[in-house]
């Protein structure tokens, strides 16, 4: 029957989130919640009755049914008289609404009254919704929408994806707003019920699992480089108008320790800024950093309004790195009752033990977590699960799920000759044991193994334990060293001698301690579909006296016995299997994350891991829930950047941080934060890629973006003037739009529409 329902006509239709339609003068009284609050003095709450069924056939969606349905006037009485809802005040009706709206959930109203009447208030969700289901899946958006439409500023829009995320009908998605040198080609139109005949091929049956975030032609490479698509323009727009506390809040909508990535991060988003297609990217961290440290300085932190309160649900994490912490924080946000263990004395994990200081402050990283212990999270340090306790018994003592976020901290072995003699060491557990205090002084001559960040880090590290020679030796040339450019740079700066394209053979011994190592040239790295696959010319042999051997090729997963007893199957490198969306095991109540499921990564990848891991838990720990149903998979893709119009901007050089040289041979952070006047100047060369675009026949005019946009971006005008009436007219009503639709179907195929 969908298709012959006139507009405004479903049983269930939307009413505007009223804050979204304050601005529109020709919204009339019955389109705001306000009028129907005000003229029933009685109300009362129940369950939502369509998340409740979705839970009982395991279709939940995450949006649990607790206290959602508002009751109005003779309805609030039956409702509570037969024990299906309890009185609240206005007060109480009006938080929920509140409450309801925050949380990303729309109102709808029975469709079944007289203009200016209604039973209920319902704070629906897309996902769940039986009533919007006609809208969504059947595609009938008219019968469901309310008379407004979603219209978006684009020279106010910033792309941060905050509107896109909450849309219930997909209505919005991410774009570019730079021009062109030649037309992008238009999106492929949505067929309109009113036009078409319609029949099952017309339906989203997957409409739940299949909404998409970016049109057809890309959108802002920064947020889709990002692991964790964080709104990058975004923040640089807030940080322009100094609006720093509302920054910080964008960027910890994804990522929660925004001082420590602004320190440590790889900058993928730097790496593909289309502002480097002019000179030079901008300095996305560096801006992240000064937000961050505004934070930092400030007496009172930053912590985030809790969204519910599920403290009754016990949630374990094993392992306080950047994925476990990570999960722990969005977990906290929802208020669930979550303790991690960490078998270090200090959590942080490879924040804490393995990164040295001068690159990573304790204090910062001890800042941010205290974050997490002022929102309720536990932490039990000191304690090795496994083998303090088992994970049997921590589901004894009431904890429902488990997350797995063990990192990977143990080094990888060379496979050569004299690798075991005294003085070869990995360069994981060196820099474990200078971030647990330990000031040995090194011998004079050391070598360092390994091309990556990790390896650098050591290099640096050995010689402020006292080293005088240390010599880097890598199989990849210098442009294929996967360590930052300004790492090396920093490393070269402080005496350390780079080797590239050589691969070692041997460790030299004398009286049973490394005395030198002998190195074979390396030609070729990785073969042709760019798979580790290094070759060698062993007649090109170079030879290192040393008086110790640092290996940072690499890092493996410590396991012990934590897996005892379970289901979780590992991979032939040691990582864990798990379902790559939503981090499940082989064992159901076990998922796992970051390095222990990938293999050696960056902060930032596990930091995004953590929280889909948080939606994964919160999702299994509550009965009938679905993992995936109504879950956004966040698949981005960027702009194409060949075809973009570059030529008339300005040429404003990148802005560099200070470093303080006094500090070069200590552990002290040499990188001074950008100055104010720096991030004004920086966050100017942003050339604000991306833009938000609004399919109007797709926009049930809810009012949700215009709530989460910061900018003043999107704006709700009044597209219809349709006021349905009592159910008894419904098939008047239908009768007289049959009658009108068949003449548009007829028009539809007149102009040759073959579809």
């Amino acid at each position: 029957m969908s298709s012959m329902l006139p507009m405004g006509s479903g049983l269930m239709r939307v009413v505007p989130i009223e804050r979204s339609i304050a601005d529109c003068p020709d919204a009339v009284r019955e389109e705001k919640l306000s009028y129907y609050l005000d003229k029933y003095k009685i109300y009362s709450v129940s369950d939502c009755s369509c998340r409740a069924s979705r839970r009982v056939i395991g279709e939940g969606c995450g949006h649990l049914e607790y206290d959602m349905c508002l009751h109005l006037g003779p309805a609030a009485e039956f409702y509570a008289r037969t024990g299906k809802a309890r009185y609240v005040t206005r007060e109480e009706a009006e938080e929920i609404i509140r409450k309801a709206e925050e949380n990303g959930l729309m109102h709808c109203m029975p469709n079944i009254n007289e203009t200016g009447d209604s039973d209920s208030i319902c704070n629906c969700c897309a996902c769940a919704c039986y009533g919007l289901r006609i809208g969504l899946m059947f595609g009938a958006r008219d019968a469901v929408r309310s008379n407004f439409v979603a219209k978006i500023d684009e020279e106010k829009c910033v792309a941060c994806g905050r509107c896109v995320e909450y849309c219930p009908g997909n209505a919005l998605k991410m774009g570019q707003k730079l021009c062109g040198k030649t037309e992008l080609p238009k999106e492929p139109g949505v067929r309109k019920i009113s036009e078409h005949s319609w029949s099952s091929k017309d339906w989203d049956v997957d409409y739940r699992e299949n909404r998409e975030d970016v049109v057809s032609t890309g959108t802002a490479p920064c947020k889709t480089a990002c692991p964790a698509h964080i709104g990058i323009q975004g923040y640089i727009k807030l940080a322009a108008q100094g609006k720093y506390r509302e920054a910080l809040e964008l960027i910890k909508k994804e990522n929660p320790f925004p001082a420590v990535c602004g320190r440590i991060c790889n900058r993928r988003c730097e790496s593909e800024c289309t502002r480097g297609e002019i000179d030079q990217p901008v300095a996305i961290d560096e801006i992240k950093k000064f937000i961050a440290d505004q934070e930092l300085k400030e007496g009172g932190r930053y912590i985030p309004e809790k969204r519910h309160d599920y403290s009754d649900k016990k949630i374990a994490i094993v392992g306080a790195g950047p994925a476990g912490l990570s999960c722990a924080y969005y977990l906290a946000l929802d208020n669930y009752a979550v303790t991690v263990f960490e078998k270090e004395e200090r959590p942080g994990g490879m924040l804490t033990l393995g990164i040295p200081s001068f690159r990573l402050e304790k204090r910062v990283v001890d800042a941010e977590i205290q974050v997490l212990k002022d929102l309720g999270v536990t932490f039990k340090t000191g304690v090795e699960v496994g083998k303090d306790v088992t994970l049997d018994e921590l589901r004894s003592q009431g904890f429902l799920g488990f997350y797995l976020a063990v990192g990977a901290q143990g080094g990888k072995k060379l496979g050569i000759p004299g690798e075991e003699t005294s003085g070869v060491a990995s360069g994981v557990d060196f820099l474990r044991q200078v971030n647990l205090g330990s000031r040995e002084k090194l011998p004079k001559r050391v070598v360092v193994i390994g091309g990556g960040n990790v390896a650098i880090d050591v290099a640096r590290t050995a010689i402020r334990q006292g080293a005088e020679n240390v010599d880097l030796y890598c199989l990849e040339s210098e442009q294929e060293m996967t360590a930052l450019p300004e790492e090396v740079e920093e490393a070269v700066g402080e005496g350390i001698r780079i080797h590239n394209g050589w691969g070692p053979m041997e460790v030299k011994q004398s009286d049973r301690k490394a005395a030198g190592i002998t190195f074979k040239k390396c030609v070729a790295v990785f073969d042709e579909n760019h798979r580790f696959h290094p070759v060698y010319n062993e007649k090109v042999i170079q030879e290192a006296a040393c008086d110790m051997v640092l290996v940072s090729i690499g890092q493996s997963v410590q396991w012990g016995n934590l897996l005892q007893e379970s289901r979780v199957e590992l991979n032939p490198g040691g990582t864990a299997k798990a379902d790559p969306f939503t981090y499940q095991t082989a064992q159901p109540d076990v998922f796992v994350g970051g390095d222990a499921y990938t293999g050696p990564k960056f902060c930032i990848d596990a930091i995004a891991a953590g929280k889909e891991a948080a939606v994964s838990l919160h999702r299994f720990v509550q009965p009938g829930q679905s993992l995936t149903l109504g879950r956004d998979r966040r698949n981005y893709r960027a702009l194409d950047k060949e075809n973009l119009e570059l030529d008339n901007y300005d040429n404003t050089q990148r802005q560099k941080p200070l470093v303080r040289a006094e500090s070069a041979e200590t552990f002290f952070d040499s990188r001074v934060t950008f100055t104010e006047e720096q991030v004004k100047k920086e966050t100017s060369r942003c050339l604000g890629c991306g833009a938000t675009k609004v399919d109007p026949y797709l926009c049930i005019g809810c009012g949700q973006c215009t709530t989460k946009c910061r900018f003043d971006a999107v704006k709700m005008e009044k597209r219809y003037d349709v006021q349905f009436g009592a159910f008894e007219q419904m098939p008047v009503q239908v009768a007289k739009y049959a009658v009108k639709r068949a003449g548009k179907i007829l028009a539809t195929a007149v102009k040759g529409d073959k579809s």
